[in-house]
Protein backbone atom coordinates (compact mmCIF):
# COMPACT_ATOMS: atom_id res chain seq x y z
CA UNK A 1 0.00 0.00 0.00
CA UNK A 2 1.06 3.40 -0.93
CA UNK A 3 1.00 6.55 1.01
CA UNK A 4 2.43 10.37 0.92
CA UNK A 5 3.19 12.47 3.81
CA UNK A 6 4.15 16.25 3.48
CA UNK A 7 7.50 17.89 4.95
CA UNK A 8 9.74 20.46 3.43
CA UNK A 9 13.75 20.79 3.11
CA UNK A 10 15.96 23.59 3.97
CA UNK A 11 18.31 25.23 1.48
CA UNK A 12 20.10 27.81 3.68
CA UNK A 13 17.25 29.83 4.93
CA UNK A 14 14.88 28.74 1.88
CA UNK A 15 12.46 25.80 2.10
CA UNK A 16 11.44 23.72 -0.66
CA UNK A 17 8.19 20.97 -0.21
CA UNK A 18 9.32 17.15 -0.23
CA UNK A 19 7.06 14.59 -0.40
CA UNK A 20 7.75 11.72 1.49
CA UNK A 21 6.20 8.74 -0.57
CA UNK A 22 6.38 4.95 1.26
CA UNK A 23 5.21 1.78 -0.12
CA UNK A 24 5.01 -1.20 1.82
CA UNK A 25 5.08 -4.31 -0.24
CA UNK A 26 5.60 -8.23 -0.15
CA UNK A 27 9.48 -9.03 0.04
CA UNK A 28 12.31 -10.01 1.80
CA UNK A 29 11.93 -7.07 4.85
CA UNK A 30 14.23 -4.26 4.43
CA UNK A 31 13.59 -0.11 4.58
CA UNK A 32 14.95 1.76 2.27
CA UNK A 33 15.26 5.10 2.15
CA UNK A 34 15.83 6.97 -1.65
CA UNK A 35 15.90 10.38 -3.20
CA UNK A 36 19.43 12.12 -2.42
CA UNK A 37 19.40 11.61 1.40
CA UNK A 38 22.45 12.37 3.91
CA UNK A 39 23.64 10.04 6.58
CA UNK A 40 21.21 11.76 9.41
CA UNK A 41 18.55 10.69 6.47
CA UNK A 42 19.81 7.38 6.17
CA UNK A 43 19.94 6.47 9.53
CA UNK A 44 16.33 7.48 9.92
CA UNK A 45 15.40 3.48 9.29
CA UNK A 46 16.59 2.66 12.82
CA UNK A 47 14.96 5.26 14.55
CA UNK A 48 11.82 4.79 12.99
CA UNK A 49 11.85 1.47 13.32
CA UNK A 50 12.48 1.53 17.09
CA UNK A 51 10.69 4.40 17.44
CA UNK A 52 7.38 2.67 16.14
CA UNK A 53 8.04 -0.50 18.11
CA UNK A 54 8.23 1.40 21.67
CA UNK A 55 5.65 3.19 20.76
CA UNK A 56 3.16 -0.04 21.21
CA UNK A 57 2.17 0.00 16.83
CA UNK A 58 2.63 -2.67 14.60
CA UNK A 59 6.08 -1.98 12.24
CA UNK A 60 5.14 -4.63 9.30
CA UNK A 61 7.91 -7.45 8.56
CA UNK A 62 7.54 -6.74 4.95
CA UNK A 63 9.90 -4.62 2.22
CA UNK A 64 9.27 -1.03 2.87
CA UNK A 65 10.68 1.79 0.49
CA UNK A 66 10.80 5.47 1.09
CA UNK A 67 11.21 7.88 -1.78
CA UNK A 68 11.77 11.52 -1.13
CA UNK A 69 10.46 13.64 -4.41
CA UNK A 70 11.93 15.44 -5.79
CA UNK A 71 14.76 13.24 -6.34
CA UNK A 72 17.25 15.59 -7.24
CA UNK A 73 17.05 17.64 -3.91
CA UNK A 74 19.54 17.06 -1.25
CA UNK A 75 18.00 16.13 1.88
CA UNK A 76 19.57 16.96 5.23
CA UNK A 77 18.80 16.72 8.58
CA UNK A 78 16.93 14.63 10.91
CA UNK A 79 13.47 16.72 10.59
CA UNK A 80 12.40 13.71 8.33
CA UNK A 81 11.70 10.92 11.03
CA UNK A 82 8.61 11.96 11.94
CA UNK A 83 6.99 12.10 8.47
CA UNK A 84 8.78 8.55 7.29
CA UNK A 85 7.07 7.13 10.63
CA UNK A 86 3.39 8.70 10.02
CA UNK A 87 3.90 7.11 6.09
CA UNK A 88 4.51 3.94 7.28
CA UNK A 89 2.00 3.88 9.94
CA UNK A 90 -0.91 5.29 7.02
CA UNK A 91 0.50 2.89 4.50
CA UNK A 92 -0.31 -0.18 6.89
CA UNK A 93 -3.63 0.97 8.22
CA UNK A 94 -2.92 2.05 11.76
CA UNK A 95 -3.81 5.67 11.26
CA UNK A 96 -6.37 7.86 9.01
CA UNK A 97 -4.80 9.53 5.81
CA UNK A 98 -8.35 11.56 5.74
CA UNK A 99 -6.70 13.14 9.30
CA UNK A 100 -3.65 14.69 7.71
CA UNK A 101 -4.05 15.07 4.44
CA UNK A 102 -3.77 18.86 4.86
CA UNK A 103 -1.01 18.57 7.23
CA UNK A 104 3.12 19.05 7.15
CA UNK A 105 5.12 16.92 9.91
CA UNK A 106 8.38 17.83 11.19
CA UNK A 107 10.25 16.40 13.85
CA UNK A 108 13.08 13.70 14.65
CA UNK A 109 12.40 10.44 16.75
CA UNK A 110 13.74 9.27 19.68
CA UNK A 111 14.36 5.49 19.91
CA UNK A 112 11.98 5.24 23.06
CA UNK A 113 9.44 6.81 20.68
CA UNK A 114 9.57 10.96 21.82
CA UNK A 115 9.73 13.68 19.18
CA UNK A 116 12.87 15.68 19.52
CA UNK A 117 13.16 18.80 19.04
CA UNK A 118 15.47 19.97 15.33
CA UNK A 119 16.59 22.77 14.30
CA UNK A 120 15.67 25.43 11.60
CA UNK A 121 12.17 24.71 12.63
CA UNK A 122 10.86 28.81 12.24
CA UNK A 123 12.27 29.20 8.31
CA UNK A 124 10.90 25.69 7.90
CA UNK A 125 7.44 26.66 9.01
CA UNK A 126 7.86 29.81 6.90
CA UNK A 127 8.54 28.29 3.71
CA UNK A 128 5.76 25.80 4.47
CA UNK A 129 3.21 29.02 4.67
CA UNK A 130 4.87 30.41 1.63
CA UNK A 131 4.33 26.93 0.37
CA UNK A 132 1.07 26.82 0.92
CA UNK A 133 0.33 24.53 3.66
CA UNK A 134 -1.95 25.96 7.09
CA UNK A 135 -1.45 22.94 9.28
CA UNK A 136 2.19 22.47 10.84
CA UNK A 137 2.84 19.29 13.13
CA UNK A 138 6.06 19.33 15.36
CA UNK A 139 8.09 18.86 18.19
CA UNK A 140 6.20 20.61 21.35
CA UNK A 141 9.75 22.08 22.28
CA UNK A 142 9.37 23.98 18.82
CA UNK A 143 5.81 24.72 19.06
CA UNK A 144 6.31 27.95 20.27
CA UNK A 145 9.45 29.46 17.70
CA UNK A 146 6.87 27.82 14.92
CA UNK A 147 3.91 29.51 16.36
CA UNK A 148 5.64 32.66 15.55
CA UNK A 149 4.27 32.33 11.98
CA UNK A 150 1.77 34.07 11.69
CA UNK A 151 -1.83 32.21 9.97
CA UNK A 152 -0.12 28.74 10.03
CA UNK A 153 -2.00 26.34 12.68
CA UNK A 154 0.70 24.71 15.03
CA UNK A 155 -0.03 21.32 16.38
CA UNK A 156 3.33 20.57 18.85
CA UNK A 157 3.20 16.82 19.77
CA UNK A 158 5.88 14.99 22.58
CA UNK A 159 5.47 10.96 21.46
CA UNK A 160 4.52 9.14 18.16
CA UNK A 161 1.90 7.06 20.06
CA UNK A 162 0.20 10.76 21.04
CA UNK A 163 0.21 11.35 17.27
CA UNK A 164 -1.20 7.84 16.12
CA UNK A 165 -3.79 8.08 18.65
CA UNK A 166 -4.82 11.63 17.21
CA UNK A 167 -4.67 10.46 13.95
CA UNK A 168 -6.78 7.57 14.43
CA UNK A 169 -9.41 10.05 15.93
CA UNK A 170 -9.11 8.35 19.66
CA UNK A 171 -7.88 11.92 21.12
CA UNK A 172 -7.98 15.44 20.04
CA UNK A 173 -5.54 16.82 17.89
CA UNK A 174 -5.18 20.39 19.47
CA UNK A 175 -2.96 23.40 17.95
CA UNK A 176 -0.64 25.31 20.30
CA UNK A 177 -2.02 28.45 21.93
CA UNK A 178 1.47 30.45 22.25
CA UNK A 179 1.68 32.95 25.26
CA UNK A 180 1.57 36.61 23.83
CA UNK A 181 4.36 38.12 23.86
CA UNK A 182 5.19 40.45 26.06
CA UNK A 183 8.89 40.78 25.68
CA UNK A 184 10.31 44.74 24.88
CA UNK A 185 12.37 45.21 21.55
CA UNK A 186 14.09 47.12 23.89
CA UNK A 187 15.36 44.37 25.72
CA UNK A 188 18.99 45.81 25.69
CA UNK A 189 20.56 44.80 29.27
CA UNK A 190 19.88 47.74 31.58
CA UNK A 191 23.34 47.77 32.91
CA UNK A 192 25.56 48.54 29.56
CA UNK A 193 24.79 52.59 29.57
CA UNK A 194 26.65 55.65 28.01
CA UNK A 195 26.90 57.73 30.75
CA UNK A 196 29.15 55.37 32.66
CA UNK A 197 31.77 56.55 30.15
CA UNK A 198 33.74 59.41 31.10
CA UNK A 199 34.70 61.97 28.58
CA UNK A 200 35.21 60.75 25.18
CA UNK A 201 32.63 63.58 23.87
CA UNK A 202 33.83 62.97 20.19
CA UNK A 203 33.86 59.15 19.94
CA UNK A 204 29.83 59.49 21.93
CA UNK A 205 29.33 61.88 19.27
CA UNK A 206 30.25 59.39 16.15
CA UNK A 207 28.10 56.57 17.53
CA UNK A 208 25.57 58.74 17.94
CA UNK A 209 25.87 59.13 14.08
CA UNK A 210 26.48 55.68 13.47
CA UNK A 211 23.64 54.45 15.16
CA UNK A 212 21.20 56.96 13.41
CA UNK A 213 22.56 56.28 10.05
CA UNK A 214 23.39 52.49 10.34
CA UNK A 215 26.93 53.45 9.47
CA UNK A 216 30.17 51.50 9.92
CA UNK A 217 32.92 52.63 12.81
CA UNK A 218 36.53 51.84 12.84
CA UNK A 219 37.98 53.26 16.34
CA UNK A 220 41.79 54.05 16.41
CA UNK A 221 43.35 53.98 20.12
CA UNK A 222 45.74 53.31 22.81
CA UNK A 223 45.05 50.23 24.80
CA UNK A 224 42.82 51.11 27.60
CA UNK A 225 40.92 54.16 26.30
CA UNK A 226 37.92 53.10 25.98
CA UNK A 227 36.85 51.68 22.86
CA UNK A 228 35.45 48.54 23.96
CA UNK A 229 33.04 50.08 26.18
CA UNK A 230 31.74 52.10 23.31
CA UNK A 231 30.96 49.63 21.25
CA UNK A 232 29.78 47.11 24.19
CA UNK A 233 27.40 50.15 24.73
CA UNK A 234 26.46 50.79 21.00
CA UNK A 235 23.09 48.38 21.12
CA UNK A 236 21.90 50.74 24.12
CA UNK A 237 21.08 53.36 21.74
CA UNK A 238 20.24 51.49 18.35
CA UNK A 239 16.31 52.05 17.64
CA UNK A 240 14.37 48.60 18.79
CA UNK A 241 13.42 46.02 16.58
CA UNK A 242 10.36 45.45 14.79
CA UNK A 243 8.70 42.61 14.54
CA UNK A 244 9.21 41.57 11.31
CA UNK A 245 13.17 42.25 11.72
CA UNK A 246 12.89 40.13 14.27
CA UNK A 247 11.17 36.94 12.60
CA UNK A 248 14.43 37.52 10.19
CA UNK A 249 16.94 37.65 12.83
CA UNK A 250 15.06 34.68 14.54
CA UNK A 251 15.57 32.68 11.51
CA UNK A 252 19.15 32.80 11.48
CA UNK A 253 19.34 31.82 15.10
CA UNK A 254 17.00 28.98 14.23
CA UNK A 255 19.15 27.56 11.48
CA UNK A 256 22.21 27.86 13.37
CA UNK A 257 20.64 25.57 16.77
CA UNK A 258 20.72 29.11 18.51
CA UNK A 259 17.42 29.34 19.99
CA UNK A 260 15.53 27.41 22.96
CA UNK A 261 11.88 26.57 23.83
CA UNK A 262 12.46 29.46 26.53
CA UNK A 263 13.40 31.82 23.89
CA UNK A 264 11.41 31.33 20.68
CA UNK A 265 11.74 35.04 19.50
CA UNK A 266 15.65 37.11 19.22
CA UNK A 267 13.80 40.18 20.93
CA UNK A 268 17.13 42.53 20.77
CA UNK A 269 19.09 43.39 18.06
CA UNK A 270 22.78 41.23 18.03
CA UNK A 271 25.79 41.92 19.25
CA UNK A 272 28.64 39.74 18.48
CA UNK A 273 31.99 39.60 19.07
CA UNK A 274 34.56 36.95 17.45
CA UNK A 275 37.77 36.82 18.87
CA UNK A 276 40.78 37.45 16.48
CA UNK A 277 41.87 33.83 15.72
CA UNK A 278 38.41 33.03 14.38
CA UNK A 279 38.86 31.34 10.91
CA UNK A 280 37.25 33.02 7.57
CA UNK A 281 34.82 30.20 7.86
CA UNK A 282 33.41 30.73 11.37
CA UNK A 283 33.13 34.63 10.02
CA UNK A 284 31.28 34.37 7.07
CA UNK A 285 29.66 30.64 7.73
CA UNK A 286 30.12 27.47 5.35
CA UNK A 287 30.64 23.56 6.25
CA UNK A 288 29.60 20.61 4.51
CA UNK A 289 26.31 21.86 4.91
CA UNK A 290 26.73 25.24 5.29
CA UNK A 291 25.79 27.15 7.92
CA UNK A 292 25.56 30.85 9.37
CA UNK A 293 28.56 32.15 10.66
CA UNK A 294 29.20 35.67 13.11
CA UNK A 295 28.61 37.80 10.10
CA UNK A 296 25.01 36.18 9.48
CA UNK A 297 24.22 35.96 13.13
CA UNK A 298 24.92 39.89 13.47
CA UNK A 299 22.55 40.51 10.66
CA UNK A 300 20.36 43.66 12.05
CA UNK A 301 22.41 44.50 14.76
CA UNK A 302 26.01 44.70 15.45
CA UNK A 303 29.81 42.73 14.57
CA UNK A 304 32.49 43.84 16.82
CA UNK A 305 35.70 42.89 15.70
CA UNK A 306 38.43 44.12 18.49
CA UNK A 307 42.08 44.55 18.00
CA UNK A 308 41.07 44.57 13.90
CA UNK A 309 44.34 43.93 12.40
CA UNK A 310 44.96 41.06 14.59
CA UNK A 311 42.47 39.15 12.19
CA UNK A 312 43.89 37.16 9.68
CA UNK A 313 44.08 39.22 6.04
CA UNK A 314 42.19 36.61 4.36
CA UNK A 315 39.22 36.82 6.82
CA UNK A 316 39.06 40.44 6.95
CA UNK A 317 38.81 40.49 2.89
CA UNK A 318 35.99 38.37 3.31
CA UNK A 319 34.06 41.01 4.91
CA UNK A 320 34.11 43.76 1.81
CA UNK A 321 31.54 41.39 0.10
CA UNK A 322 28.76 41.67 2.83
CA UNK A 323 29.73 45.11 3.60
CA UNK A 324 28.53 46.09 0.37
CA UNK A 325 25.61 43.69 -0.81
CA UNK A 326 24.38 43.12 3.19
CA UNK A 327 24.56 39.50 2.59
CA UNK A 328 27.04 36.35 2.19
CA UNK A 329 26.95 33.77 -0.59
CA UNK A 330 28.50 30.55 0.03
CA UNK A 331 28.79 27.70 -2.60
CA UNK A 332 29.01 24.30 -2.43
CA UNK A 333 29.12 21.60 -5.18
CA UNK A 334 25.78 20.72 -4.75
CA UNK A 335 24.63 24.55 -4.31
CA UNK A 336 24.97 28.37 -3.49
CA UNK A 337 23.32 29.24 -0.11
CA UNK A 338 22.83 33.19 0.45
CA UNK A 339 22.38 34.17 4.14
CA UNK A 340 21.53 37.85 4.97
CA UNK A 341 24.54 40.09 6.54
CA UNK A 342 22.74 43.42 7.03
CA UNK A 343 25.57 44.34 9.67
CA UNK A 344 27.14 47.64 11.75
CA UNK A 345 30.52 46.73 11.81
CA UNK A 346 32.49 48.05 14.65
CA UNK A 347 36.11 47.53 14.59
CA UNK A 348 38.73 48.25 17.38
CA UNK A 349 42.79 48.92 16.83
CA UNK A 350 45.67 50.05 18.25
CA UNK A 351 47.47 51.92 16.36
CA UNK A 352 50.74 50.55 16.18
CA UNK A 353 51.86 47.02 17.70
CA UNK A 354 52.76 48.63 21.05
CA UNK A 355 49.53 50.55 21.25
CA UNK A 356 51.18 53.93 22.71
CA UNK A 357 51.57 55.84 18.91
CA UNK A 358 49.25 58.49 19.99
CA UNK A 359 49.21 58.02 23.40
CA UNK A 360 50.47 61.89 24.66
CA UNK A 361 52.35 60.75 28.12
CA UNK A 362 53.78 57.41 26.98
CA UNK A 363 56.72 56.86 24.52
CA UNK A 364 56.00 54.48 21.59
CA UNK A 365 58.19 52.15 21.20
CA UNK A 366 57.79 50.86 17.25
CA UNK A 367 59.74 52.02 13.94
CA UNK A 368 57.80 53.87 11.01
CA UNK A 369 58.40 50.36 9.02
CA UNK A 370 56.35 49.00 11.77
CA UNK A 371 54.16 51.31 12.39
CA UNK A 372 53.21 50.97 8.62
CA UNK A 373 53.13 47.01 8.06
CA UNK A 374 50.61 46.59 11.06
CA UNK A 375 48.02 49.99 10.02
CA UNK A 376 48.37 48.24 6.74
CA UNK A 377 46.55 45.06 7.57
CA UNK A 378 43.71 47.08 7.11
CA UNK A 379 43.58 47.27 3.30
CA UNK A 380 42.07 49.81 1.36
CA UNK A 381 39.36 48.81 0.31
CA UNK A 382 37.63 47.45 3.34
CA UNK A 383 38.54 50.92 5.03
CA UNK A 384 36.78 52.41 2.25
CA UNK A 385 33.70 50.54 3.03
CA UNK A 386 34.02 51.31 7.00
CA UNK A 387 32.10 55.10 6.98
CA UNK A 388 33.08 56.55 10.14
CA UNK A 389 36.51 56.39 11.50
CA UNK A 390 37.77 57.98 14.62
CA UNK A 391 40.60 58.68 16.97
CA UNK A 392 39.28 57.37 20.59
CA UNK A 393 42.07 59.81 22.54
CA UNK A 394 43.43 58.75 26.40
CA UNK A 395 41.11 59.93 29.12
CA UNK A 396 42.60 62.31 32.17
CA UNK A 397 42.52 62.07 35.02
CA UNK A 398 40.01 65.22 35.29
CA UNK A 399 37.64 63.58 33.02
CA UNK A 400 37.51 60.20 35.57
CA UNK A 401 37.19 62.25 38.40
CA UNK A 402 34.07 64.34 36.94
CA UNK A 403 30.79 63.32 39.51
CA UNK A 404 28.45 63.64 37.15
CA UNK A 405 27.93 61.58 34.44
CA UNK A 406 27.04 62.07 30.86
CA UNK A 407 23.98 61.84 28.85
CA UNK A 408 22.55 58.26 29.25
CA UNK A 409 21.97 55.73 26.53
CA UNK A 410 17.72 57.09 26.25
CA UNK A 411 18.59 60.42 25.97
CA UNK A 412 20.70 59.72 22.55
CA UNK A 413 18.32 56.94 21.85
CA UNK A 414 15.46 59.30 21.26
CA UNK A 415 17.26 61.17 18.86
CA UNK A 416 19.05 58.35 16.75
CA UNK A 417 14.76 57.27 16.70
CA UNK A 418 13.91 60.59 15.43
CA UNK A 419 16.66 60.46 12.83
CA UNK A 420 15.37 56.93 11.69
CA UNK A 421 12.04 58.30 11.61
CA UNK A 422 13.00 60.31 8.67
CA UNK A 423 14.73 58.09 6.96
CA UNK A 424 11.89 55.59 7.20
CA UNK A 425 9.42 58.52 5.79
CA UNK A 426 12.46 59.42 3.37
CA UNK A 427 12.69 55.57 2.07
CA UNK A 428 9.04 54.93 2.23
CA UNK A 429 8.45 53.44 -1.45
CA UNK A 430 11.99 51.78 -1.55
CA UNK A 431 13.88 48.52 0.66
CA UNK A 432 15.81 50.77 2.60
CA UNK A 433 15.72 50.98 6.11
CA UNK A 434 18.74 53.71 6.69
CA UNK A 435 21.02 55.80 5.10
CA UNK A 436 23.75 53.86 5.01
CA UNK A 437 21.88 51.07 2.92
CA UNK A 438 21.74 53.91 -0.22
CA UNK A 439 22.42 52.62 -3.11
CA UNK A 440 24.78 55.22 -5.70
CA UNK A 441 21.82 56.03 -7.50
CA UNK A 442 19.94 56.87 -4.19
CA UNK A 443 23.09 58.85 -2.94
CA UNK A 444 22.63 60.93 -6.51
CA UNK A 445 19.05 61.89 -5.50
CA UNK A 446 18.80 62.04 -1.38
CA UNK A 447 22.13 63.41 -0.76
CA UNK A 448 22.77 66.87 -2.52
CA UNK A 449 24.57 69.37 -0.25
CA UNK A 450 23.78 73.26 -0.83
CA UNK A 451 26.33 75.18 -3.32
CA UNK A 452 29.12 76.11 -0.19
CA UNK A 453 29.21 72.20 1.04
CA UNK A 454 29.85 70.88 -2.78
CA UNK A 455 32.96 73.51 -2.67
CA UNK A 456 33.95 71.88 0.36
CA UNK A 457 33.64 68.21 -0.47
CA UNK A 458 35.47 69.28 -4.04
CA UNK A 459 38.25 70.24 -1.78
CA UNK A 460 38.36 67.58 0.21
CA UNK A 461 38.38 65.04 -2.58
CA UNK A 462 40.97 66.51 -4.27
CA UNK A 463 43.58 66.86 -1.25
CA UNK A 464 43.01 63.17 0.61
CA UNK A 465 42.73 61.71 -2.81
CA UNK A 466 39.72 60.00 -1.52
CA UNK A 467 37.88 57.10 -3.92
CA UNK A 468 34.25 57.45 -5.33
CA UNK A 469 33.07 55.02 -2.93
CA UNK A 470 34.85 56.96 -0.05
CA UNK A 471 32.79 60.21 -1.80
CA UNK A 472 29.51 58.38 -1.17
CA UNK A 473 30.21 57.31 2.46
CA UNK A 474 30.55 60.67 3.07
CA UNK A 475 27.40 61.93 1.50
CA UNK A 476 26.16 59.79 3.53
CA UNK A 477 27.01 60.45 6.87
CA UNK A 478 26.54 64.03 5.95
CA UNK A 479 22.77 62.67 5.37
CA UNK A 480 22.57 61.39 8.61
CA UNK A 481 24.14 64.42 11.01
CA UNK A 482 21.45 66.53 8.74
CA UNK A 483 18.72 64.31 9.80
CA UNK A 484 20.01 64.27 13.37
CA UNK A 485 19.65 68.12 13.52
CA UNK A 486 16.11 67.77 11.58
CA UNK A 487 17.28 69.72 8.11
CA UNK A 488 16.33 68.71 4.92
CA UNK A 489 19.13 70.40 3.70
CA UNK A 490 22.71 68.66 3.66
CA UNK A 491 24.49 71.94 4.59
CA UNK A 492 28.77 72.94 5.09
CA UNK A 493 28.64 72.34 8.78
CA UNK A 494 27.42 68.80 8.29
CA UNK A 495 30.04 67.64 5.71
CA UNK A 496 32.77 69.10 7.39
CA UNK A 497 31.85 67.02 10.24
CA UNK A 498 31.25 63.69 7.86
CA UNK A 499 34.85 64.49 6.40
CA UNK A 500 36.80 64.76 9.46
CA UNK A 501 35.46 60.79 10.13
CA UNK A 502 37.55 60.04 6.86
CA UNK A 503 41.14 60.62 8.25
CA UNK A 504 42.06 57.58 9.41
CA UNK A 505 41.62 55.73 5.91
CA UNK A 506 45.46 58.22 4.60
CA UNK A 507 46.37 59.13 8.33
CA UNK A 508 49.11 56.27 7.88
CA UNK A 509 49.54 55.40 4.27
Amino acid sequence: MLSIVDSVALLGLEGQKVRVEVDVSNGLPALDIIGLPDAAVREAKDRVRTAIKNSGLFFPVQRITVNLAPADLRKEGPFFDLPIAVGILAATGQINPALYGDMLFLGELSLDGSIREVNGVLPLVLAARQIGFKKVVVPLGNAAEAALVQDVMVFGLTSLGQLSAALRGELPLEHYQPEKITAEWSAVEKTLDFADIRGQVAAKRAMEVAAAGGHNVLMLGSPGCGKTMLARRLPSILPDLTFDEAIEVTKIYSLAGQLSSQQPLMTKRPFRAPHHTSSTASLVGGGRVPKPGEISLAHLGILFMDELPEFHKDTLEALRQPLEDGCVSVSRVAASFIFPARIMLVGAANPCPCGFLLDQEKQCSCTPYQVQKYINRISGPLLDRIDIHIEVPKISFTELSEPSAGETSQEIKSRVEKARAIQRERFKALAITCNAAMAARDVRQFCKPDTKGTRLLQDAFKRMSLSPRSHDRILKVARTIADLEGSEAICSQHLAEAIQYRGLDRLFR
